[in-house]
């Protein structure tokens, strides 16, 4: 069955999962604060919208993937948000990696308009939503999850229901990219004490993947750590270290001492300030350890 759908935010991972809405065979109308990557969506087939109320106009569902909160609620709560044209009764799919309380805040603003927002963050890279392969997170009401579960198999390959409380799915998230970015943090570390002892870091990264580590994020991250390969981006150091940002704020909300988290973040920060640029991924944060290891490449 195909639906009226609405895509807003079509950064790298919007871009692959919008794409194979529309692939799907769903009628898509989307919208972009920057015009030029809406264009690119209109050269296959979707409709461009001026705003995003006039994006959702029509729409039974509209899933947004944009960078931070504060985009998130302007985007949704502003003179021409989604909330200022979306149909009742349609069903918000909020992917973004945001705070958990921001997705409960806008859940509460939706059920007052009459509609429905599910939290439903994905994990994967750009290049896994093009081939349909993300993993997603659902939490929110069962009636709008339901509504959602036919439109995930285009980019995703399955999903993890949350239960209906919004901000559970976006602690998941958010405990989910700590956990890559220590795995990111421990393998750069490893390599670069393997290296300094004399060792080949390919080597080193062959034989912990296949004997250990045999998963796709220590393999996918753990051969650009070794190649200190940070290209092509799959996410920008910035979005990672405002994520890492969000988990140490919830965890100070509930009392959990993270001192890996606060290592990765000042990796980050000091990445973004020094060095990246918009084309490197954020496993380039890994640079700092071989920094202060003395391998000046």
């Amino acid at each position: 069955m195909k639906h009226h759908i609405a895509f807003i935010g079509l950064g790298r991972m919007g871009q692959a999962m919008a794409t194979n809405l529309l692939l799907a065979g769903h009628t898509l109308t989307v919208y972009n604060r920057s015009p030029d990557k809406a264009e690119a969506m209109r050269a296959r087939g979707a409709s461009v919208a001026d705003t995003p109320a006039d994006a959702v106009r029509e729409a039974e569902v509209v899933f947004t993937m944009v960078t931070d909160d504060e985009v998130l609620r302007e985007l949704t709560t502003g003179d021409d948000g989604i909330l200022a044209g979306l149909p009742p009764d349609a069903v918000h799919a909020s992917c973004s990696t945001v705070a958990p309380a921001t997705n409960q805040e806008l859940a509460m603003m939706h059920r007052e308009h009459g509609s429905w927002l599910v939290a439903a963050p994905v994990f994967g890279r750009p290049i896994v939503a093009a081939n349909g392969q993300l993993w997603v997170c659902l939490a929110g009401p069962n009636k709008a999850k339901s509504r959602l579960l036919p439109l995930l198999p285009s980019f995703s390959q399955g999903n993890f229901d949350l239960g209906e409380d919004p901000g559970a799915a976006n602690v998941l998230k958010l405990c989910g990219n700590f956990m890559l970015g220590a795995a990111i943090e421990a393998m750069a570390e490893a390599f670069t004490l393997a290296e300094k002892s004399g060792l080949d870091r390919m080597v080193v990264f062959e034989f912990l993947t296949t004997a250990l580590f045999n998963s796709p994020a220590y393999r996918t991250y753990g051969r650009m750590v070794a190649e200190e390969d940070y290209q092509p981006a799959g996410t920008a150091p910035s979005l990672l270290e405002k994520d890492l940002k969000l988990t140490l704020a919830e965890a100070r909300a509930h009392q959990v001492p993270m001192p890996v988290a606060n290592i990765i973040l000042d990796h980050l920060t000091a990445t973004v300030t020094r060095h990246s640029s918009a084309d490197e991924d954020w496993t380039s944060f890994a640079r700092r350890i071989s920094e202060s290891a003395g391998l000046i490449r």
